[in-house]
């Protein structure tokens, strides 16, 4: 049963705003100062927010699809580099944690080595890297570092215009306390697959992508933006409607030239400024995002995030209260408001986090909008309250199991991944599911392969020569250079490919227009990465189903990661 909070929920008096037609979007440079009617003056007015109006069940329809995926489930991680958690797959040294051998089939990946021996990989990259350290493995013990900068700026500067080689100078955080690892070199080094055994252990069973980019340079905001829309442009910031001075034009470090290249709280979040206790700027993104081309065609859809249900309410709104501690002891928030990117936008907003109306209307568009906690996706799978599982659900992990270094980690991330990819392959929604896992940026971990910057940037606080010497090729704002590095990207599905590695170019937008092209007859956002990303269903892709689907359940354990049953 999804979690209800225990104290008594007046929906009535948390919904603040007059029910009516579809959210407005805000206009850039328009009258952002203005606010919307409100039900109660005890709560704050939201400028240019309309409280969604219920869509009936009986609109809805199941939609015809272009392959035979029916349902996807984005698991969308944070900050991991493709050599941090794959750099010398398929070879781990199996001295601690998890023994892994990999199949006699299992395909090489662009990784850190030239050749893997006996003796495990080697290489120049390995042995005389151009940065001022070599990469060093790290061991199971060894889960918890510091946090990595990754930056727009310092993520520029450490690619060093395509060398690859000052990533120490400019990402690295070697500042951290135990049990916590961070020695000088910290930001070259990654693990192998007796830590993160169970990702390992997927893409020996299904597909994997070397060649998969986050869609900008920056860290986790923009790349929340990606998943759902390819466009990081259209971006601004007010005050909040708590501030004495409400919903007024205000500046932010994450926000330049109308481009979000930072981390900034969403607007339309009453959980935002740490539950609405401070009176910082936030950011508010006009445009389309992917959730509002499937509610033009009454397509279900969610984004469930770990502590979205509120533990209290008060007079502003909701209070985002739940916490729980890493492997380590370390204890975290576990609602992070700036990784829910449908916050920013005021058409798929739910400022107060407010439940759906009846289980039954998960993925439908009632006083939820679309947004809700972790647990109603078990719900959701498991058909609680006559639930049923949207066709396009986004799964964002509490704080403490999101990969995050500094308050997440491998292992904690591994027992959320498995536990939620376990029960997905046991539903009855399997057969015809894709699970697409992948990461919202880099987190500044070394990477070896230098991008292609297919989209330039001319901002000259902003951008170093590996940006401004490319021009600007979707719409017309700067601060939104790409390709960045490379992220760990696998298709879990009975239609992936089996233990296969693609080299087919893919970015994190990519996802975007899978979900296009799959539902929605290929329709594009404006000024959007996804015209010009890389499907993930092309020739040499990671489906194919042009082969028998082989929806054998691959059931792994969730401490371990390794493989209990099936494969």
């Amino acid at each position: 049963m999804g979690y209800r909070p225990a104290i008594a929920w007046n929906k009535r008096r948390l919904r603040p705003y007059l029910a009516g037609a579809a959210a407005l979007a805000l206009a850039v440079g328009g009258a952002i100062g203005a606010t919307a009617a409100s039900a109660s003056s005890a709560q704050p007015g939201f400028a240019a927010y309309t409280a969604p109006a219920t869509v009936p069940a009986s609109d809805y329809v199941v939609p015809n699809t272009a392959t035979p995926i029916k349902h996807i489930v984005v698991i969308f991680d944070e900050n991991v580099s493709f050599d941090h958690y794959f750099g010398t797959y398929p070879s781990a040294a199996n001295t601690d944690g998890t023994t892994f051998t990999a199949k006699e089939d299992t395909p090489k990946v662009d990784g850190l080595y030239s050749r893997i021996t006996k003796n495990g990989p080697v290489g120049p990259l390995l042995s005389s890297n151009p940065n001022k350290y070599n990469p060093q493995r790290l061991a199971h013990s060894e889960a918890l570092t510091s946090d990595q900068g990754h930056g727009y700026v310092p993520e520029q500067k450490a690619e060093d215009g395509g060398k690859m080689d000052a990533f120490v100078q400019n990402t690295e955080s070697d500042s951290c306390s135990a049990p916590a690892v961070c020695p000088p070199g910290i930001v070259m080094d990654y693990y192998d697959g007796n830590t993160v055994s169970a990702l390992w252990n997927y893409a020996q069973n299904y597909s994997m992508s070397d060649n998969n980019w986050d869609t900008t340079f920056g860290p986790s905001t923009p790349g929340a933006l990606n998943v759902i829309s390819g466009n990081t442009a259209g971006s601004s910031a007010l005050t909040p409607p708590w501030s004495p001075n409400p919903n007024q034009p205000a500046t932010s470090g994450a926000i330049h030239d109308g481009s979000m290249n930072g981390d900034v709280d969403p607007y339309f979040d009453t959980c935002s400024d740490g539950n609405h206790s401070t009176n910082g700027a936030l950011g508010v993104q006009t445009g389309q995002n992917i959730g509002d081309l499937l509610n033009s065609k009454n397509i279900t859809w969610g984004w469930f995030q770990g502590g979205f249900a509120p533990t209290s309410t008060d007079s502003t709104g909701a209070i985002c209260g739940a916490k729980h501690t890493n492997i380590g002891g370390g204890s975290s928030a576990d609602y992070s408001p700036h990784h829910n990117p449908f916050e920013y936008y005021a058409s798929t907003a739910n400022p107060n986090h407010l439940p759906p109306s009846s289980l039954s209307e998960i993925g439908m568009t009632d006083q939820a909008n679309h947004e809700y906690d972790l647990s109603d996706f078990s719900d959701a799978l498991n058909g609680t309250g006559g639930a049923t599982l949207p066709a396009v659900s986004y799964l964002k992990a509490a704080e403490y199991q999101d990969g995050h270094p500094g308050y997440s980690d491998p292992l904690d991330e591994q027992t959320f991944l498995v536990n939620t990819i376990n029960s997905i392959e046991q539903s009855k929604y399997w057969p015809n599911t894709a699970i697409v896992v992948t990461y919202d940026d880099s987190d500044g971990w070394y990477d070896h392969v230098a991008p292609s910057i297919v989209n330039g940037s001319n901002d000259p606080a902003q951008d170093t020569a590996l940006c401004s010497s490319q021009p600007i090729t979707l719409g017309t704002n700067n601060d939104r250079c790409g390709f960045s590095q490379r992220l760990p990207l696998l298709v879990i599905s009975p239609y992936s490919r089996h233990n296969y590695v693609s080299d087919n170019l893919t970015n994190t937008a990519s996802v975007v227009k899978f979900i296009e092209d799959n539902w929605l007859s290929g329709e594009r956002i404006a000024d959007s990465y996804d015209a010009i990303s890389g499907s993930l269903n092309a020739p040499n892709g990671l489906f194919n189903f042009n082969a028998p689907p082989n929806d054998n359940p691959l059931i792994l354990d969730p401490t371990t990661g390794a493989v209990v049953s099936g494969g």
